[in-house]
C-alpha cells in the first residue's frame, strides 16, 4: 500500500504542476479590508418620457470593492433634482427634488477577456442592478368647470414621501491615474413608477438617463494577489525528491518481497491478502474549495477498491484546513465540507456507508511542515 500512495501523490503533484502552468493566472482580494473604493460623480440626468425632457443636475456618492480583478459590487446614493416638460396631462415642473439609491454588480469586461494587467490604465466595465427613489407623492385631482362645457380642470399638491422601485444598468470606462485614484465617466439608464405620478404620462414605468464624470479612490491602493504567489514551488520540488526517493527504495522492498514470496508455502498467500486494507490516503483541495479534482479521484477509486474487499473494517474520512487561511469558523465549515464530498464520492464508487465515519478538523497549523498541504482530507 505504500507503493502505491506514493505513485499516487507523485500523479498528484505533477499532474498539478502542469495545469499551473497551462492555465491563465488568476488574481482575487487577499484581506477583506483590501480594493474597498469611495466614488463621486456629477453630471446631467433627464426624464425619457416622450423623448428626452429638461435636463437637470446630478450628483452621486458611491461606496464598493473590488471583490476580482473582474468583479466588483458597490453602493451608491444620488440624485437631487428630476425635470418633466409638459404633457398630455398638461403637466410640467421644473427641478423637482429627488433622492436615488442604487446597488450595483460591476463587470470589467477587458479583464474578464484579456486576463488582469496591473499596468493597464484603461477599463471598460458594465454595472446595474436594483434601484430605489425616494421623493413627494404627487396627487391629481381632477375637476369640471360647468360654465365651459364641463371642461376637465386639473390640480396637482404634493405631500409625503414615497420610495419607488425598479432597475438600473450602465457602461462605464475608467482611466488608473495610479493604484489609488481613477477617473471614470459613466451612463446609466433606470426604470421605475415616476416621481411625478398621475401628472407622468408614463406613471408606471419612466425611464431617466444619467451621465457623470467622477473619481474614485481605492484605500489602499489596488492589490490583487495571483494564486501562483501562494504556491512554493521550491517546497513542492524537494516533496516531489522525496517522494522519488522513497519510491526507489520501495521499489526495492517491492523485488525482495516478491523474491521471498516465491520461497514461502501457499498457504501463506492468505497472508498477502489480509494485510491489504487500506491505509492513509490524502486528497488534497484548492484553497477555500471542497471540489475534488480529477486527480484526487485517483487515492478515491484506489480506497474504495480496498474498502469493498474488507467490508468488516472502518474508516475515518478526516477534513483540514489550512488555518493561516480565512477565519476559525470559516475552516471549521469548509473541513467538513471536505469530508463529506470524500465521503459522498465513496459512497458514489460502492462503499457501505457503515464502513464511513466523517469528522472536520477545522483550520490546522503545519500539520505537514507547509501550510498549503494542510488543504487536505485524510482517509484512514
Amino acid at each position: 500500500m505504500k507503493f502505491k500512495l506514493i505513485i499516487a501523490s507523485l500523479l498528484v503533484a505533477g499532474v498539478c504542476a502542469t495545469v499551473n502552468a497551462q492555465e491563465k493566472t488568476k488574481y482575487y482580494t487577499d484581506k477583506a479590508s483590501d480594493n474597498i473604493f469611495l466614488g463621486v460623480g456629477v453630471g446631467g440626468m433627464s426624464v425619457i418620457n416622450g423623448g428626452f425632457n429638461t435636463p437637470t443636475f446630478n450628483l452621486n456618492v458611491s461606496l464598493g470593492k473590488y471583490i476580482t480583478p473582474v468583479w466588483g459590487v458597490r453602493g451608491q446614493i444620488g440624485g437631487f433634482w428630476q425635470s418633466l416638460d409638459e404633457q398630455d396631462t398638461q403637466y410640467h415642473d421644473y427641478c423637482r427634488k429627488f433622492g436615488e439609491v442604487n446597488l450595483d454588480a460591476m463587470l470589467n469586461v477587458i479583464n474578464l477577456f484579456a486576463g488582469y494587467n496591473p499596468d493597464r490604465k484603461f477599463n471598460l466595465y458594465l454595472f446595474g442592478g436594483p434601484t430605489m427613489n425616494l421623493a413627494k407623492a404627487v396627487d391629481t385631482n381632477i375637476t369640471y368647470d360647468g360654465n365651459n362645457n364641463y371642461a376637465e380642470v386639473r390640480e396637482y399638491d404634493e405631500h409625503g414621501l414615497k420610495a419607488r422601485f425598479g432597475a438600473t444598468a450602465g457602461l462605464g470606462i475608467s482611466y488608473d491615474i495610479n493604484s489609488y485614484w481613477a477617473l471614470n465617466l459613466e451612463g446609466r439608464v433606470g426604470v421605475t413608477p415616476s416621481i411625478f405620478g398621475d401628472a407622468s404620462d408614463c406613471r408606471k414605468a419612466e425611464a431617466t438617463g444619467r451621465l457623470n464624470v467622477g473619481f474614485a479612490y481605492t484605500f489602499g491602493g489596488k492589490k490583487f494577489v495571483s494564486c501562483e504567489a501562494k504556491i512554493d514551488k521550491t517546497a513542492i520540488n524537494d516533496e516531489v525528491n522525496k517522494y522519488r526517493e522513497e519510491l526507489a527504495q520501495a521499489q526495492t522492498d517491492l523485488a525482495q518481497t516478491k523474491n521471498a514470496l516465491a520461497n514461502v508455502q501457499r498457504e501463506t498467500k492468505e497472508v498477502v491478502k489480509e494485510i491489504e486494507v487500506a491505509g492513509p490516503r490524502a486528497i488534497f483541495f484548492g484553497i477555500g474549495s471542497s471540489k475534488i479534482d480529477d486527480y484526487g479521484m485517483v487515492n478515491i477509486q484506489l480506497a474504495a477498491k480496498v474498502l469493498k474487499a474488507n467490508p468488516d473494517k472502518k474508516y475515518k474520512i478526516a477534513g483540514y484546513c489550512d488555518k493561516a487561511t480565512g477565519s476559525s469558523s470559516f475552516n471549521q465549515k469548509l473541513s467538513e465540507k471536505r469530508a463529506q464530498a470524500v465521503y459522498d464520492a465513496l459512497i458514489a464508487e460502492g462503499v457501505d456507508k457503515d464502513q464511513l465515519e466523517l469528522v472536520g478538523f477545522g483550520g490546522t497549523e503545519n500539520m505537514f511542515g507547509k501550510d498549503y498541504l494542510n488543504r487536505v482530507v485524510i482517509l484512514e
